[in-house]
């Protein structure tokens, strides 16, 4: 029997041993189903015994690594769409390497039970030398990753912080435009969109700043102090209903809500999460910020009604650079945001203690529930 034979004969048992590893690679996997941790697996497997048995004549290697097949009608590769899934749903690209490790080091051996000693042996070599490239392959893919990783955030911070120069500029401009007496009448108009720009890319400045800023290391400090959470809300509410005066944002304080807190990155918190609401929100349906005191936590909960956020999507919806396209916001509201805002929020509240979590359903919305201790004991340094 040859290896492509095998292969095709033997799926079931491969995939089983696919999935149990694929299990293994957390925090990705922890709610993925056996389905989604199996995907496109059968159809990769399948690929790769169709291409043993194949001369490849006339396919150029450029085609193939770029996830383009002339057998598949110039769609994408199992394997390429099977990547593109993968990161949807968190997995990093050590893990992704690790799985296809993991395949190679299965079907091997399975095989070597149907193998003569004497073609056992062969094998056993063969393997031990693909182990060794794997080895290999693993730790250039680590340290490549790390080194990439690494500049894109130097580049980021570098970025961030010389656009905000340029921007203040047109800020103040458009603040001189807005006195009394300088324009009128439709360039009034203008000037407000003008400005209300300038709020939207100073809030991606800030969130891009604040992003690199963990990824280099250092942290979201906070300095908590005794402060009313009350009172942050009514800030955050007063604020981004002004900024969304066509959209209804009721807001409930209930108990005593006494904190440590650090005011200001507080704030951030419910600013980004309650303009989250706002982008993906129905605008037919109101929007709840709800505090309410408990004996030692306080808990908060931002609740709006729109599109149900799909289930894959919960577990890695914090994780930075994330949008759910599929919420059924408008492309505009998109435009607004660089899957950022949640990540900070996640890493400020988790500074202060404190846990950041989210459900959705169609009868109870999407809920994202902020616990809060009331007295921090967490990152206080600059």
């Amino acid at each position: 029997m040859t290896l492509a034979q095998f292969i095709k004969e033997n799926l079931d048992s491969i995939l089983a041993e696919w999935e149990a590893f694929a299990l293994t690679l957390q925090p990705a996997s922890e709610t993925a189903t056996a389905l989604a941790l199996r995907n496109h697996a059968r159809e990769i497997l399948q690929a790769i015994a169709r291409d043993m048995e194949n001369t490849q004549t006339g396919v150029r290697p450029s085609d193939k690594f770029q996830g383009w097949d002339p057998e598949l009608d110039g769609k994408e590769t199992a394997a390429a769409t099977h990547g593109a899934l993968r990161l949807l749903v968190g997995f990093d690209i050590r893990q992704l390497t690790a799985e296809y490790r993991a395949l190679r080091a299965t079907v091997l051996k399975l095989w070597r039970a149907h193998l003569s000693a004497q073609e056992d042996q062969v094998l056993a070599e063969m393997t031990r030398f693909n182990e060794a490239v794997d080895q290999a392959l693993s730790e250039s893919v680590t340290r490549y990753s790390d080194e990439l990783g690494r500049s894109r955030n130097t580049f980021l911070a570098i970025l961030g912080h010389d656009l905000r120069s340029p921007l203040t500029v047109i800020a103040m401009s458009a603040y001189r435009l807005a006195t009394p007496g300088k324009v009128a009448g439709p360039e009034l108009e203008y000037v407000a969109r003008i400005r209300q720009s300038v709020l939207s890319m100073n809030l991606m400045i800030r969130d891009l700043l604040e992003y690199t800023r963990t990824r280099l290391g250092k942290g979201i400090p906070v300095r908590p102090i005794l402060f009313d959470v009350g009172l942050a809300c009514e800030r955050a509410h007063d604020e981004v209903q002004a900024g969304h005066p066509g959209c209804e944002i009721d807001l409930e304080l209930v108990g005593d809500l006494r904190a440590e807190i650090d005011p200001a990155r507080f704030a951030q918190v419910l600013s980004n999460l309650l303009n989250n609401a706002v982008q993906y929100g129905a605008p037919d349906r109101p929007i709840t910020l709800c505090a309410r005191g408990e004996p030692d936590t306080i808990e908060l909960q931002v609740t709006n009604f729109g599109a149900v956020i799909p289930a894959e999507m919960l577990q890695v919806i914090f994780n930075p650079l994330v949008q759910v396209h599929d919420r059924g916001a408008p492309s505009q509201a998109l435009s607004t945001s660089i899957g950022l805002g949640l990540f900070i929020a996640d890493d400020i509240v988790r500074a202060h203690g404190g846990t950041l979590e989210v459900s959705s359903s169609e009868a109870q919305g999407t809920v994202f529930s902020i616990r809060l201790p009331r007295v921090s004991n967490r990152r206080m340094i600059a």
